[in-house]
């Protein structure tokens, strides 16, 4: 594969110079006349490596430097500067850039240090790649569990994923929408193409819609150049809008016509840009109750929820704690360089009978925090968070003497049933018996 180099100089003779040294070497090389021009060659990808002049007029090398660092923080900048500006070169290292010659330039130091920079790009690219890999096979980001209703959501994904119909995930704070909206990316065919997040109810109002569409340079104070919105790097692929709720009505607006026309302007732009993006959205809000409040336009709701996926709370998926529990273990292990091997009895008990108001996220939370206080090899239940621990303490039944076998055990039924509210699953798994036997048993003694 041929690496890119990008050469920023406002010296015409320099540019070409290093042109032809590069090419000599076997690079490709790009030429940008300006900060301005260098930016927007970055923005359309595929650059691996910068080489910017300090002084140039307009946007300046520094500004580069900031630019390149903080939105493209994988690729390596080389700062050209003269004799006089040491000090000037010395602050871009500490920005960020990976070194900085002087000119007149040794073209042999410079090639070492173009070679130097590359090959830490390419280690880092593949250290991350290995890493991505491994947590892939390690992590329970993916969606762990073997209950009806997680596989009805799987049936849902896997016939909403080769269309190009917009998706609404819904359900409550931290059961894994946005799962879901990665499964649907990655069974579509835009697998290849990117996926874009926007957590909507981190931004403000004045900020959200500069986000999602861009701005032009000049757009407002502090817009010193291009910058692309979510759409625009969405291109091809999909956009996952997350608390789609919580967006202003006047970027409703805007939202429904890039939904209808496949276009938008930047904010300060007047040229119109077509894009082809997947819209997949996720809410915890009842968005009907919301278009009937009048916060939630009626037009856009409808264009999102063109299909639906509701994913279930934690309580309605009981089966997977057990196996979401130890997929998190697995994976605080490791960050931890610990070697638990699971939950004692009572520990288990108390992590099964919890109600997990705050789903997936919370449980998540609990074993790493109990993963952290652990100092054997099994968690107890002294190392489970305060509020498991409330949860965990004994109850006791009263089974008076004299009575059958029969009339225990449905008193024992009885009171498990009323202290996990009904719940059937729950009360099986805390008994050790399997549903159907839960069933059974009802039927047998005659339990309501």
């Amino acid at each position: 594969m041929t690496l890119t180099i990008l050469t920023i100089d406002d010296e015409e003779n320099i540019r070409n110079g290093l042109a032809d040294n590069f090419e000599l070497e076997g690079y490709e090389v790009k030429q940008a006349a300006n900060g301005a021009e260098g930016l927007e060659l970055i923005a359309q990808g595929g650059i691996d490596l910068v080489i910017t002049d300090l002084r140039m007029d307009g946007i300046s090398g520094s500004e580069v430097v900031q630019k390149v660092t903080t939105d493209y923080p994988g690729i390596p900048i080389i700062v050209l500067t003269g004799h006089g500006s040491i000090d000037d070169a010395t602050a871009a290292l500490k920005a960020g850039a990976f070194d900085f010659l002087t000119k007149p330039l040794d073209l042999d130091h410079l090639n070492k240090i173009v070679k130097n920079a590359l090959q830490g790009k390419i280690l880092a690219e593949q250290n991350r790649e290995l890493k991505e890999k491994l947590l892939k096979s390690e992590s329970p980001d993916e969606m762990i569990g073997k209950s009806d209703s997680l596989n009805r959501v799987r049936q849902m994904i896997s016939k909403a994923a080769p269309a190009r119909a917009s998706v609404l995930i819904t359900g409550e704070s931290g059961v894994g929408k946005e799962l879901v909206a990665k499964a649907v990316h990655e069974q579509s065919d835009r697998a290849d193409k990117p996926f874009i997040v926007v957590h909507c109810a981190a931004l403000s109002e004045t900020l959200i819609e500069s986000e999602l569409f861009g701005y032009e340079k000049g757009a407002f104070t502090g817009a010193e150049s291009i910058h692309k919105g979510r759409f625009e790097l969405a291109d091809g692929g999909t956009l996952f809008l997350d608390e789609i709720g919580e967006v202003n009505l006047a970027t409703q607006v805007k939202l429904l016509r890039v939904l209808q026309e496949h276009k938008f302007e930047r904010v300060g732009g007047e040229k119109s840009i077509e894009v082809d993006v997947r819209v997949v959205a996720a809410t915890n809000r009842n968005l009907e109750d919301e278009v009937k409040a009048g916060r939630f336009r009626e037009d856009l709701f409808y264009r999102l929820n063109v299909v639906r996926i509701e994913m279930p709370s934690l309580r309605e998926r009981m089966d997977d704690i057990p196996l979401l529990m130890h997929a998190f273990l697995r994976e605080f292990n490791i960050e931890n360089k610990k070697n638990i091997k699971g939950f004692d009895k009572t520990s288990k008990s108390a992590m099964i009978k919890y109600s997990w108001p705050g789903n997936i996220r919370e449980l998540k939370n609990a074993v790493e925090s109990a993963v952290v206080m652990c100092t054997g090899d099994e968690i107890k239940m002294e190392d489970l968070p305060r509020a498991l621990r409330a949860q965990g303490e004994e109850k006791v039944i009263s089974i008076p003497i004299g009575i059958t076998m029969d009339e225990a055990e449905k008193i024992i039924i009885q009171e498990n049933l009323a202290a996990n509210k009904g719940n059937k699953s729950k009360t099986a798994d805390i008994l050790g018996i399997g549903r159907k036997t839960l069933h059974r048993k009802l039927e047998e003694l005659n339990i309501e």
